[in-house]
This record gives structure tokens, C-alpha cells and sequence, in this order.
């Protein structure tokens, strides 16, 4: 299936193009559910089924449903159960079922073209998934379903736009190939290509450049450290349209429950790996005075750092016992909410401080 629409890809479509045209309806069905399939998948196959980050009306995941089915990679369920897995055990050469370290080719195509045990569904951990009537009728009805969304609906809306063959090649099979290989690239480069803000634990990268191609999921390794967060760009300014989707149907009143990691633990995470790289940078490097000064400054940023985070979780636990208590007061409002913030807002300058530490530690080592 992949070579067929692939060489139908970069073929018969500009092929046609060249020789007929394609009108504007057929280039706006393409756009339209080219975008409907990136949703399906990154709002609800990854974020709702397979993670559980919110809580989705019906109506609504009837659309992620039918719109997943129609991006042709497999039902919710084998996608979820998948996914789960790949979580469990990333970078295991012999479990994760799209493990990077095995290759470029094999995380972004190679793991289906041909069977491996890694691959086998694991259903054992899609067990809430088994008990949703909606997505057991999706796995159920999975092909005619796929087959109605790829062939019917193109056709259909290619005869309501007067370009019948037009619009089903690309809203059809280009639809189809670019949504598969945006998808891919979650899988392999996204694994391989840019930074690790938050963990190096893993193989997992932030990249803005395969985020705009996949409607926010490029910020891969905050997803791989805080994975039940509804949020993969959790900055403002990075391009993540997935959580302002999100948002927006909570806002109508489609989404409910959004689960968001509280801004110290991102913090916290931050800095972790910030002491993680810094300690490995000195790391044998001795005699020299400016590195004992450096080794010096790690050390009493670090122990800074210990401090903000036991201050954090004692006031984190009297959070829960004035819940508990009932207090009259509101929690938005407490004496305990602003010295929070004061950690809060700690931990960002010591992340400024520790990047230029960072820096001068990587300019005094090379």
C-alpha cells in the first residue's frame, strides 16, 4: 500500500496537474482534511485514547473516530495499545514497537513493512479503551470505515465540486502520503533530530520544525516526560494548534478535565538536565583553577536547587491538607499559593542563571 499511493504520489498527481489542473475546490478538500486527519490523530488517537490527557463529549470522538480511520493508520485501539508500549519501553530494541535505535528507516516506516514480535499489539494495556463502545465499533467496522473515508468521501465531495478525479487524487491519495509521512516523522525524527531540554534519558527531541508539520506533537521529549499532559508545546509561542484545539472545544463545552503538569515540575525538569550536562561537562576535568570555580558554582546552584524543590513539596502537601480541612479561604488566594509563585519564579531565574553557567562551562572545557 505504501509504494502503490507513494508512486501515485509523485507521479500521477503532478502528472494530472500538469496536463488537466486541478480547481480550487480540490485543492481546499486536500487542505481541509489533510488537517482533519493530523487532528484525528494527534488530538485523539494521541492525546485522548492513547494518553487519557482529557476527556472528550461523543460527538467529538465520533470525529476523531472517523477522521483516524480515514488517516489509515490502523483503529484507535492497535494504535493506542501501540503507543502505550512504545511509552513503556522506549529505545528497547526488542519491545518498543517503532524503537529509534534501530534506525531512521525502521522507526518512520520500516516497523510495518513486514512483522516483528515488537509489533504484535499488546491489548493488556488498552483495557479502559476495550470498554468504550465507540471505539470498539471503530476497531470492529475498522476497514469499511477506512474504505468509506479514503475512497467514498474523496469521490463524493470530488462530484460536489465538479472534479471528480481532481479532488481524489489530492484530497485522496497526496492527502493520504503526506499525512502518513508527518506522522512518521514523530516516530523517527523526532527521535534523532534536535534538542533535549528535559530529559536525555530517552532518545526523544523537541523540534519546532517537525512540530509544524505535525500540529504540535514535534515537542517530543517534554511529551516523553510529562506524557498525560494535553500540551506537547508548552510555551506560549510554541506552535502546538493540538492544545489550543483542545482548548477551544473545552471552551464549547466538547472537552472537559484537561490534565496540565504544574509549572514547577517543568521547571524542575529543566534544571535537572541542566545540572546533568553541566556535571558532564566537568566531568574529569581537574587542576585548573576556573574549573574548580565552575565545579564550585554547580554545586551551590544545585543545592539551591534541592532546597526550592523540598520547599515545593512541603508546601504542596499543606496545599492538601488545608483541601482537606475546608479552608475558608480560596486557594487562588492563600498565603501558601504566593510562595509558590516565589519558587515558581526562582526556578526560572536559576534556569537563566544555569544556562550562562552552561555556556561558560562549554567554552572553558572545548
Amino acid at each position: 500500500m505504501f509504494v502503490l499511493t507513494f508512486a501515485a504520489a509523485v507521479t500521477v498527481v503532478p502528472w494530472y496537474g500538469f496536463k488537466f489542473g486541478y480547481h480550487a475546490a480540490a485543492w481546499i478538500w486536500f487542505t481541509l482534511l489533510l488537517g482533519a486527519n493530523g487532528m484525528a490523530i494527534t488530538c485523539g488517537y494521541h492525546r485522548l485514547f492513547a494518553h487519557a490527557t482529557y476527556e472528550a463529549h461523543p460527538v467529538l470522538k465520533v470525529a476523531y473516530l472517523l477522521f483516524g480511520a480515514m488517516a489509515l493508520q490502523n483503529s484507535a485501539l492497535v494504535w493506542s495499545a501501540g503507543h502505550r508500549v512504545h511509552h513503556r519501553f522506549i529505545d528497547d530494541t526488542e519491545r518498543d514497537p517503532y524503537c529509534a535505535r534501530r534506525g531512521f528507516w525502521f522507526s518512520h516506516i520500516g516497523w510495518m513493512l513486514r512483522h516483528y514480535p515488537s509489533g504484535e499489539p499488546d491489548f493488556s494495556t488498552v483495557r479502559d479503551l476495550e470498554r468504550d463502545p465507540l471505539v470498539r465499533y471503530q476497531h470492529r467496522f475498522y476497514i469499511p470505515l477506512a474504505l468509506a473515508m479514503n475512497i467514498g468521501l474523496p469521490l463524493l465531495l470530488g462530484w460536489a465540486s465538479g472534479d471528480v478525479l481532481g479532488t481524489f487524487l489530492l484530497a485522496g491519495v497526496l492527502r493520504l502520503v503526506l499525512s502518513h509521512h508527518f506522522t512518521f516523522f514523530i516516530n523517527s525524527l523526532a527521535h534523532i533530530w534536535g534538542s533535549q531540554p528535559y530529559t536525555e534519558d530517552n532518545t526523544a527531541r523537541d523540534n519546532p520544525v517537525v512540530a509544524l508539520l505535525t500540529y504540535g506533537e514535534g515537542y517530543h521529549n517534554f511529551h516523553h516526560m510529562f506524557a498525560h499532559d494535553y500540551r506537547n508545546g508548552v510555551r506560549a509561542w510554541q506552535w502546538d494548534p493540538s492544545k489550543w484545539f483542545i482548548a477551544a472545544m473545552s471552551w464549547l463545552g466538547l472537552a472537559r478535565n484537561l490534565k496540565r503538569v504544574p509549572w514547577f515540575k517543568i521547571q524542575r525538569a529543566l534544571l535537572d538536565a541542566q545540572f546533568r550536562r553541566a556535571e558532564r561537562h566537568l566531568a574529569g576535568q581537574t587542576g585548573r583553577v576556573q574549573i574548580e570555580l565552575l565545579k564550585r558554582r554547580v554545586a551551590e546552584e544545585y543545592e539551591v536547587f534541592c532546597n526550592a524543590v523540598t520547599a515545593w513539596t512541603h508546601l504542596r502537601e499543606q496545599r492538601l491538607l488545608e483541601a482537606k480541612r475546608a479552608m475558608h479561604e480560596r486557594w487562588e488566594g492563600s498565603a501558601l499559593q504566593s510562595k509558590l509563585q516565589e519558587l515558581e519564579h526562582g526556578l526560572q531565574m536559576q534556569y537563566q542563571r544555569m544556562r550562562k553557567l552552561g555556556d561558560q562551562i562549554a567554552f572553558t572545557v572545548t
